[in-house]
């Protein structure tokens, strides 16, 4: 049995996950199997608290999953499906099931920490949340999440818990944040994608979410932050959450539809124009650093992370 942290729990998992960071075999929160789903667990799956999911791949199926409770996930996959397809599915949609199951708001959301605060890139697939957070982990700030954020929220207080440390990255941004692709860690050969992992000085603290910034899939002529009304705010973090396909019963759709609306009642949200050149990068993360000294008061020169020096900002094209 292997033994992990992610997101503030202990996870044991009956096969690896290299992306995951090793942790003493404590008494686990979750518990990963690899096995058959029985027939019982399989009429008695209620679609809320005791899921079965069955998850498609583009060229094939990866296999059925039970998610139950917040604390078990059975993997039952189908025949001849490569291990390394697994992992995304379990560590992507299938964790968002989970942590749902556990009462956390879950957003499509990458996010790092500035002056012990969380700071959320919210937006689809593509749209360079991870190009961002990995652009401000060059500069010396913390990652926390990527792809998959998890927000506690208790009354009008939230925090997001740190997932693990790495980011996926595509060629073209591999290449303008100054690494060589083909060292990158593979997913799979059919994935274009690749891991970028990223251990020094990754943020293992529960943080407060000081600000949101929901990203456009629209390229424009200048990078630009324009705030956003409660009403689109609401849309867009409803629009960006994770596992509301899958966990579509009621309870969890009100519950779901309340964590937005305090949230967006407690926490800044702002839309992120941005101009389409990865050549902008440097641009936009000084654009994003002074937004926040503003709204904390305090010099830009004074925002950022302490302990780890900046890495040389390195932006070229592939």
């Amino acid at each position: 049995m292997f033994a992990y942290n992610a997101y503030n729990l202990r996870i044991h998992s009956e096969f690896p996950f290299p992306e995951l960071m090793p942790c003493e075999a404590q008494q686990p929160d979750v518990v990963i199997s690899l096995r058959e789903i029985s027939q019982l667990e399989t009429e008695t799956a209620d679609g809320a608290n005791k899921l079965l999911a069955f998850l498609e791949l583009e060229n094939s199926k990866a296999g059925r999953f039970l998610v139950e409770s917040g604390r078990k996930i059975v993997v039952e996959p189908d025949p001849g499906i490569d291990e390394d397809l697994l992992r995304p599915c379990i560590l992507g949609p299938i964790f968002a099931v989970l942590l749902r199951q556990r009462s956390h708001l879950v957003l499509h959301a990458s996010s790092i920490a500035i002056n012990n605060e969380a700071v959320a890139f919210l937006g689809n697939s593509g749209w360079g949340k991870s190009t961002l957070a990995n652009a401000f982990y060059n500069q010396g700030y913390s990652l926390l999440t990527d792809d998959v954020m998890a927000i506690q929220v208790e009354g009008d207080r939230f925090r997001t818990f740190p997932s693990f440390p790495q980011v996926k990255l595509l060629p073209d941004a591999a290449a303008s944040l100054g690494y060589d692709f083909e060292t990158l860690t593979s997913i799979h050969a059919g994935i274009a994608k690749r891991n970028n992992r990223l251990d020094e000085g990754f943020s293992q603290t529960a943080l407060p979410i000081k600000r949101i910034y929901v990203l456009e899939n629209v390229a424009a002529t200048h990078n630009e932050i324009q705030p956003l009304s409660p009403q689109n705010a609401l849309l867009e973090l409803v629009r960006h959450s994770r596992a509301t396909d899958l966990l579509t019963t009621p309870e969890f759709v009100s519950s779901h539809l309340r964590q937005c609306a305090t949230l967006v009642k407690n926490v800044s949200i702002c839309r992120l124009k941005r101009k389409p050149s990865l050549d902008a990068l440097p641009e936009l993360v000084k654009l994003i650093e002074e937004d926040i000294a503003q709204t904390i008061g305090i010099k830009r020169n004074d925002v950022g992370a302490k302990g780890r020096s900046p890495l040389p900002m390195v932006f070229k094209t592939a």
